[in-house]
């Protein structure tokens, strides 16, 4: 009998954990001699005494590996001592144990939500309105989810369902539907069921800060900050509210202020990595650039301890040779196109890494009135999925592609572009007047080659910044776009490194790619002459009004949104010559990309 301890950290041996031949499960009346087993650890349960309520799961499990009651008993008391891996693996067992079993599958969907998992915590969120189509905490995971990912119009659906289904005016739904119709822009409606959540039940913490949050959004600062009192009087010393109230106080720029609340709260050692990385922002505000990077350090490296994700190297290297492989300049002369539809407004395309300047250029373009903001728009990859059940191919993206060489598959493009285009009337951005909408999903540069077979005619607008502004930005900032690069400094070089020679293999195997750089340092140095000139690449008259788009007030879903409020400004422009030192391990990586696209390095200022 093997007794490798299973490394998810559960405690049971690796062969009834992990390695787990699922196919060798007793049935559940087969499992009954473990009853005394769970009777023990209830009893250990309700004397509070965890350590011999563990043993005596941990013995019921090696007996029988699949009891759901034992497994379900043992993730809650990994997840009180803090490991939440092991807690997460547990539920996945659970779950493709017994794919109908409602309570592991709500947990695992919050699990998997809380670390920004939103394309796996889809397809759970999904599973549970399957299971319970009339529970409310079914519709509930939707809404959560679908918020998140930016499908807002389905989360509000969702929500709505919720509040339907209880049949009154429940305080936290009215408080989750608030922050929805906030990420939608709708302020008002978003400020009134704020409003009528915390009359209701003014002793949420979550429902209080939130509307403080809205508040922030909306450059109503000295009412957030009343919110944030409130905040702090529920929960005196939480880091979520000082974090909000650092928040506040920087954008009304007292930076010393924000920074010296975020260090009381630090005393108690109780910072977590978005208030590391927020102290590490104001320090960079104050130009104490090696405090600042210390804290970003520290941020990156407590949410590695936290259990946040690490970079999914051999996944990003496997897509990235695939596609290279697939689109060819040969093999791309051979496929259809996707026509265009003249009956919609049309996808403007803003690629580029995070942290590139792509918020600010969408918020620029839909100041236009013929141009409406899409923001992050998950439907190209959505479609990457979507290609081999579609064209029914043994094969997956992007070579399941092949079947369009056949007759029966010749307007598949057609059928993906028409996906795409429903999913982005469903969510509700096309407006009145529009001829266009944008869509900035990071990282869209990695399927370009899709993007151009669905939209032949779509504008590609790549937003080009130094390179090691790039990684730095992406360092001060918690991030899980690129398969959680942003985890560590090399990996975030490695996954830039990795895109810009995927972008450069599309430019010379697609002539026809409709495609135009700008750079951020340009459009900071010569915004008319830059805003002129992609208006004109687009094909559309240029307004004067584009040149504010600090006046824009839509609410941009990204880190970015507290920047795109105000005037143009280059105090981020070059900023890595303040962190040259501390770059210094990702310089030679990216030198050969720096030197491509025109860049030099500049030593510390």
């Amino acid at each position: 009998m093997d007794p490798t301890p299973c490394p998810c950290g559960s405690g049971l041996r690796r062969l009834r954990c992990c390695a787990l031949d699922l196919a060798t499960l007793s049935p559940p009346a087969a499992t009954a001699p473990v009853r005394p087993l769970l009777e023990q650890a209830e009893a250990a349960l309700a004397e509070r005494d965890n350590a011999r309520a563990e043993a005596a799961l941990l013995a019921a499990l090696e007996l029988a590996p699949g009891r759901e009651d034992a497994l379900f008993s043992l993730h809650r008391l990994l997840r009180q001592d803090g490991k939440i891996g092991a807690a997460e693996a547990i539920l996945r067992r659970m779950v493709a144990v017994n794919p109908n079993n409602f309570a592991p599958t709500n947990e695992l969907t919050l699990m998997l939500l809380a670390r920004g998992a939103l394309a796996e915590a889809e397809v759970h969120a999904r599973n549970a309105v399957r299971i319970a189509p009339r529970s409310p905490q079914a519709h509930n995971l939707m809404g959560l989810v679908m918020t998140e990912a930016n499908r807002a119009l389905i989360g509000e659906y969702h929500y709505r369902e919720v509040l339907r289904l209880l049949e009154r005016d429940d305080a936290v739904t009215l408080a989750n539907l608030a922050w929805n119709l906030k990420t939608q822009g709708r302020i008002e409606e978003a400020r009134h069921l704020y409003a009528t959540s915390v009359a209701a039940n003014p002793g949420v913490l979550q429902s209080v800060l939130g509307w403080a949050r809205t508040e922030e959004a909306d450059r109503k600062f000295d009412r957030a900050l009343e919110l944030v009192e409130q905040a702090e009087a529920i929960a005196p010393g939480n880091a979520a509210v000082a974090l909000t109230r650092a928040t506040v106080l920087a954008r009304k720029g007292a930076t010393e202020d924000a920074l010296a609340r975020l260090d009381r709260l630090g005393e108690g050692g109780t910072l977590g990595p978005a208030e590391l990385s927020e102290k590490g922002r104001l320090l960079d505000r104050l130009g104490r650039y090696d405090e600042a990077f210390a804290a970003y350090d520290a941020g990156k490296s407590r949410a590695l301890a936290l259990g946040a994700r690490r970079y999914m190297d051999e996944a990003a290297q496997d897509i990235a040779a695939r596609l290279r492989g697939f689109f060819t300049e040969r093999r791309l002369a051979t496929l259809p196109r996707a026509s265009t539809r003249t009956d919609m407004p049309q996808p403007i395309f803003i690629v580029g890494f995070p942290r590139s300047g792509t918020t600010l250029i969408e918020q620029t373009l839909s100041v236009h009135p013929r141009i409406a903001a899409g923001d992050e728009l998950p439907y190209i990859n959505d479609a990457t999925h979507l290609v081999q059940r579609l064209f029914a191919s043994p094969l997956s993206y992007p070579d399941a592609l092949c079947e369009l060489w056949m007759g029966d598959q010749r307007e598949g493009l057609d059928l993906l572009r028409d996906h795409y285009l429903a999913r982005v009337r469903q969510a509700g951005i096309l407006r009145e007047g529009a001829a266009w909408f944008t869509d900035k999903m990071p990282l869209n540069e990695t399927h370009l080659g899709l993007i151009h077979l669905m939209f032949p005619a779509a504008p590609i607008i790549h937003l080009l910044r130094h390179p090691l502004d790039v990684v730095l930005s992406v360092y001060s900032n918690h991030l899980t776009h690129g398969l959680f690069c942003a985890a560590e400094l090399e990996t975030i070089a490695k996954h830039y490194a990795l895109t810009a020679d995927l972008i450069a293999h599309y430019r010379e195997n697609i002539p026809a790619l409709r495609y135009h750089a700008v750079r951020y340092e340009d459009v900071v140095d010569h915004q008319e002459r830059e805003i002129r000139g992609l208006l004109g690449f687009i094909g559309e008259e240029f307004d004067p009004a584009c040149l504010q788009f600090e006046k824009n007030q839509r609410y941009a879903r990204t880190a970015s949104y507290a920047q795109v409020t105000e005037k143009l400004y280059d105090r981020s422009r070059f900023r890595y010559r303040h962190y040259r030192a501390q770059l210094e391990p990702v310089v030679a990586a990216l030198t050969p990309i720096i030197e491509r696209l025109g860049y030099t390095i500049d030593h510390q200022i």
